[in-house]
């Protein structure tokens, strides 16, 4: 039987991992693992800064919450990496925000 979502709402990769991790690894099944999987591999901060980050991208930024969240689950470390998430735009940010945002970026970035 198919499974429905919940909802629309896009969520970030650590999101998900703090979701399925709720559930119980034993609970889940098999593409729910390699989702979990997955994303334990490649969360680059915590759920809750990934929340926090999407929020200040999209009020102090005025990104799309779609934008923001795909830039938190990549968390770009050049100006050029953040233009190709945002290359699709409408609209042009200026070098000041994207320096901006890439600070704020390094400031919740995980150690790698």
């Amino acid at each position: 039987m198919a499974k429905k979502a919940a909802s629309g709402k896009p969520l970030t990769l650590p999101q998900v991992k703090k979701l399925l991790e709720s559930i119980g690894e034993e609970e889940l099944d098999q593409f729910q693992r390699r989702t979990l999987d997955y994303v334990s591999k490649f969360s680059k901060v915590d759920a809750e800064a990934s929340e926090k980050l999407v929020e200040k991208l999209v009020r102090e930024f005025g990104l799309e919450e779609k934008e923001a969240v795909q830039i938190v689950n990549c968390m770009p470390k050049s100006i050029e990496e953040l233009r190709t998430f945002l290359a699709g735009g409408r609209k042009i940010i200026e070098t000041s925000k994207l320096e901006a945002i890439i600070t704020l970026l390094d400031e919740h970035r995980k150690l790698e």
